[in-house]
C-alpha cells in the first residue's frame, strides 16, 4: 500500500511553526534553567516533588495543556481521527510508559534535546524508538489487519 499525502490537508506552515516553538522552548529551557525538555522526566519529577523543582515543572506541564485551548481560541483545531480501539490505546500508553523508564528519557528529551546536544546516547535511543515505531506500524497495517 503505498503512502499518499492529502494535500487539501496538508498544513506545513503549522507543522514548521509548531516545531520551532518546541525548539525555542526547548532552548529556553536548558540556556534559562539547565533543565532538559524531556517531558517524561519533567513530569516524574512531580511525582517524586522536590523543593524548587515544582514550580517550573507544574508550568512546564500546564502550559503543555493549555497550548491547544489558546490555539483554539484563534484557529479551528484539526479534526482527530484515531483508529484504534480504547484497550488498544492504554496498552499502547503503558508501553511507551515502560520504554521511556528503560530508555531513561522519551521522545522530547531524546529525539529534540539530546540529539541536539550530539549525545550518543540519544541518538541510539532515537534510532531504537524510530526502529520500533516503523516495524510496529508495519506489523500492524500490513500483517495483523491488511486493508
Amino acid at each position: 500500500m503505498p503512502i499518499t499525502i492529502d494535500w487539501a490537508h496538508f498544513t506545513p506552515w503549522s507543522a514548521l511553526a509548531g516545531g520551532a516553538l518546541i525548539g525555542l522552548a526547548a532552548s529556553l529551557l536548558i540556556l534559562l534553567n539547565g533543565r532538559i525538555a524531556g517531558i517524561s522526566g519533567i513530569l516524574g519529577g512531580l511525582l517524586r516533588p522536590t523543593p524548587g523543582e515544582i514550580g517550573w515543572r507544574a508550568a512546564f506541564l500546564i502550559g503543555l495543556i493549555a497550548a491547544p485551548w489558546l490555539y483554539a481560541a484563534v484557529s479551528t483545531l484539526p479534526t482527530v481521527r484515531i483508529e484504534a480501539s480504547e484497550g488498544l490505546l492504554v496498552a499502547a500508553g503503558l508501553l511507551v510508559g515502560l520504554g521511556t523508564r528503560y530508555g531513561a528519557g522519551c521522545t522530547s528529551g531524546h529525539g529534540v534535546c539530546g540529539l541536539s546536544r550530539l549525545s550518543p546516547r540519544s541518538l541510539a535511543a532515537t534510532l531504537v524508538f524510530m526502529a520500533a515505531g516503523f516495524a510496529t506500524v508495519y506489523v500492524v497495517r500490513h500483517l495483523i489487519a491488511p486493508h
